[in-house]
């Protein structure tokens, strides 16, 4: 397959103009073992510093579409701007991807467009909101899977990233929610639940 896959279709639902302006902060992602930089996430903020959570708010039901594809296509153009030679990960909205073949066409021409290698696009499902149906979840991310993208399950033990998504979605990445991590040096009771969580079968 070549890195950058293509498809058939479009979605009418993802296509036209936001009515407000965003841009993207890119957050590190270390790997302690090999003291260097992995990943960067890709996370919404407004052009004058406002939060995620505020450019959020402005996204009604009708934009939830066309704002989870601007926020994909931006995050590409600028992690290849600014000359990024690691892995890019991505926040999407289940609900906000209708037909998954079809959604994925304007990542696919962004990173044909920039020369960003699809194998190293990482989708995190967020813990924002609840998917009512797990099929259509489980067809998002074996469509991800089969054009070469990898996945994450976000904030897992937090909100609606919890066990049973875990076991049904299988992803490549678990990113553990912080609540589980903060004081685990001293806390013998979540020493145990990570362990469980990230010991190899």
């Amino acid at each position: 397959m070549s890195q950058c896959a293509r498809v058939n279709g479009s979605c009418h639902r993802c296509e036209g103009e936001l009515p407000f302006e965003f841009t993207m902060a890119f957050q590190p992602i270390v790997d302690l073992s090999l003291a260097r930089i992995v990943t960067y996430e890709a996370l919404a903020r407004g052009t004058n510093g406002e939060s995620a959570k505020s450019m959020i708010a402005k996204v009604t039901d009708d934009l939830r579409y066309r704002f989870d594809q601007a926020c994909r296509v931006k995050a590409i153009e600028m992690a290849s701007a600014l000359g990024m030679q690691t892995n890019l990960s991505i926040n999407f909205l289940p609900n906000a991807v209708n037909e998954p073949k079809a959604c994925i066409q304007p990542t696919l021409a962004a990173s044909k467009r920039v020369g960003w290698p699809i194998h190293r696009l990482i989708f995190e499902i967020t813990e924002t909101e609840r998917v009512h149906d797990r099929q259509h979840l489980r067809n998002i991310i074996n469509t991800y899977h089969s054009l070469g993208f990898q996945t994450a399950l976000d904030d897992f033990g937090n909100g609606y990233a919890n066990l049973d998504l875990l076991t049904d979605l299988t992803p490549d990445k678990l990113k553990i929610d912080r609540e589980l991590v903060v004081r685990c040096d001293s806390d013998h009771r979540r020493q145990v639940l990570l362990s469980a969580i990230i010991s190899p079968r």
